[in-house]
């Protein structure tokens, strides 16, 4: 659903005739939202448990046609701040209930619950674009996967795991050297993402020199390999360990993105992005999962370390973009090389505790 929007972007960005500075502040309605957002989910859920708050998921699918029903900039932002809200609840409240599921099913869940965020990424841009191309109007479109996501989301819900909240959790995770050190890759890691998402398609067109058609490839393989390698993480970390699976992970991806920096050819390029994919793949959700180990409930864990993490996510592409102005960008994408090389470094606080860590 949320891919869906993001693919529409362009048409809602034509219709309401606004350039690139006025879009670029609208956008950052969604970011701000969810950042708002997650930190206050994540002690209701420790106290109600996820279940409750997941249940809120048609608020989410009803504001996330908001922005094609904006008749300007500063609507646009407001309906965007209600979208990224609306998703970081949801986002904290699924990936407690994919804790809770773990735990209760005794075996690694977790990475395949984001891969099939992935392969949902992917496929809501597919079909973004594909109704893009044949003129369908965004709020009809939107409207439409809206509604197909509502029932599925009513034939869902009665299946999501009954876990107790605790009315005495703590409403805020407790600061800890091992938490700081969770949310540090994980805004390394999501800075890094964030970094493909907007940059890697002017990389290949500006150094590259892609043509139109293969420009979006280098994202398209990221998300595809990053897929892949989620479905893959929690057997790998089974046999290695959640540390040396992220370090490994870690290093791949810097060395993806060294190899797409180093050759500049479009081939080489789109293969470095892929490589990065399938590095970073089980980066984040590994230091996710360590973090919902993190005192007596696992919101509040996951809501800090998730909440850094969307902030690289956020902050991280405007950095680039004015590292690119002061530099280039092959330049300024190198210091993700080096955000991927601190990842590696810090991977060894992300663990497989068998019990909550105070």
């Amino acid at each position: 659903m949320f891919s869906s929007w993001y693919a529409r972007v362009p048409a809602i960005q034509e219709d309401l005739g606004l350039g690139p500075g006025a879009l670029g502040v609208a956008l950052l309605g969604a970011p701000l939202g969810l950042l708002a957002a997650q930190p206050v989910v994540g002690a209701v859920a420790a106290r109600r448990g996820s279940r409750s708050v997941v249940a809120a998921a048609p608020v989410f699918l009803a504001a996330v046609v908001l922005p094609a029903l904006a008749t300007n900039a500063a609507t646009l932002f407001g309906a965007l701040l209600v979208v990224g809200a609306a998703n970081g609840a949801l986002d904290i409240a699924m990936n407690a209930q994919g804790f809770a599921v773990e735990r209760a099913a005794g075996r690694r869940l977790f990475n395949s619950l984001h891969a099939a965020f992935s392969f949902g990424a992917l496929t809501g841009a597919l079909g973004g674009a594909l109704a893009a191309e044949a003129g369908v109007d965004p709020l009809e479109h939107l409207a439409i996967v809206a509604a197909a996501a509502a029932l599925a989301g009513a034939a869902l819900v009665p299946g999501l795991f009954h876990d107790a909240g605790d009315p005495h959790a703590a409403r805020i995770a407790r600061p800890s050297r091992r938490l700081a050190a969770l949310a540090a890759i994980a805004f390394c890691a999501l800075l890094a993402e964030g970094a493909v998402f907007d940059w890697s398609g002017v990389y290949l067109t500006t150094e590259a020199a892609a043509a139109a058609g293969a420009a979006p490839l280098g994202l398209a393989a990221f998300s595809l390999c990053m897929g892949v390698g989620r479905l893959g993480g929690d057997a790998a970390a089974a046999r290695a360990g959640s540390a040396r699976t992220a370090a490994a992970g870690s290093l791949l991806a810097a060395g993806g993105l060294g190899l797409a920096l180093a050759t500049a050819t479009v081939g080489w390029s789109i293969a470095g992005f892929a490589v990065m994919g399938l590095g970073l793949a089980a980066v984040f959700p590994l230091a996710l999962r360590s973090a919902g180990f993190h005192g007596d409930a696992p919101a509040p864990g996951l809501a800090a370390v998730s909440t850094v993490g969307y902030a690289g996510f956020l902050l991280g592409p405007p950095l680039i973009g004015l590292a690119a102005e002061l530099a280039s960008l092959r330049a300024a994408l190198v210091i993700v090389c080096g955000l991927c090389l601190v990842a590696a470094a810090l991977a060894s606080q992300i663990d497989d505790p068998a019990e909550p860590l105070n």
